[in-house]
């Protein structure tokens, strides 16, 4: 399989922002239009250069999946990952390169593309662009890493990433040494969220609700308590029902039920909305790698649920 990577133009405020912020586990490099992303693969290298007369690669990072989400929700699942101190910071740079009335309220639908991994180069280390690299690009252009200008930036920044400080950024050996290879992309929680959304076709797995802001990626088997970023991991639900799924209250079978607690009657004298849900099958997705984890729905029934 040939392994692209692709360079794309930078907002300057984004990249500021975030080179600032040290360990930084994933990143959201968004458009401002909703335009769908189908440039690169899971696991090829994405890399960012700054506006002309810049014209240099002065990060990037792995890339690991593109959605479509308002500016809100993109907001709630990546924070200042979006390259924003807060929220409202975010909505007035979308709206300056949408060229929308400031007034406008809506919650603009942007372009999501989720890197895990990111690296930020420092000054001495930026990468000039290549002789290929036209001026008239104002998005991105992809390249072949086994060839030509594309071998080149590999090799280019793969030689700094071997660098300490730098080498936290790509830790796989086999991606830094030899030929390209797709690098595996270690999901942090809001590429965690964008997957499981997506997969669960943005509808409430138990309920089937559509509303997007009511809705909420749960882990299965919690992050802190030994769980994984993983799309096997996780399950879209209805946000309350999330809250007292991760409370033990109502759990989900091996042969995927939705099964509710006794303990919820007796504990709030209530729940009469998901006693009528009890026993139903829950939506999974077709993938059959992305179906909940039996270890993981198996620890949840056995330590989480209060029976």
């Amino acid at each position: 399989m040939a392994v692209r990577l692709l360079v794309a133009v930078t907002d300057g405020d984004w990249f500021e922002h975030l080179r600032a912020v040290p360990a930084l586990p994933e990143a959201n490099f968004w458009a401002p239009s909703a335009t769908p992303f189908r440039a690169l693969e899971p696991g090829e290298l994405f890399l960012f250069k700054l506006h002309a007369p810049d014209n240099f690669v002065v990060g990037g990072g792995v890339f690991a999946y593109a959605n479509i989400l308002p500016c809100s929700l993109a907001w709630e699942a990546f924070g200042a990952a979006n390259g924003a101190a807060t929220l409202g910071e975010m909505r007035s740079r979308i709206v300056r390169y949408r060229r929308a009335n400031p007034e406008d309220r809506g919650d603009f639908q942007i372009g999501c593309r989720v890197l895990t991994q990111p690296f930020f180069l420092p000054r001495d280390e930026w990468v000039p662009v290549p002789d290929s690299w036209s001026k008239n690009i104002v998005t991105f252009k992809t390249y072949d890493a086994a060839s030509g200008d594309g071998l080149a930036l590999w090799q280019a920044v793969q030689s700094r990433l071997d660098t300490p400080p730098m080498a936290m950024g790509l830790a796989e050996p086999a991606a830094r040494f030899g030929e390209p290879v797709l690098i595996s992309p270690r999901l942090g929680q809001g590429a965690f969220r964008v997957l499981v959304t997506d997969i669960y076709r943005r509808r409430c797995a138990v309920t089937a609700e559509r509303t997007l802001p009511a809705l909420d990626a749960a882990h299965i088997r919690p992050y802190a308590e030994g769980g994984v970023h993983a799309a096997s991991n996780g399950l879209l639900l209805r946000r309350d029902i999330h809250s007292i799924f991760d409370a033990g209250y109502v759990t989900v079978t091996s042969d995927h039920r939705f099964e509710v607690s006794r303990r919820l009657r007796e504990d709030f004298e209530n729940g009469r909305q998901y006693y009528a849900l009890h026993g139903t099958a829950i939506a999974v997705p077709e993938r059959a790698d992305a179906q909940p984890d039996k270890a993981a729905l198996a620890w949840h029934n056995e330590i989480r649920f209060l029976g």
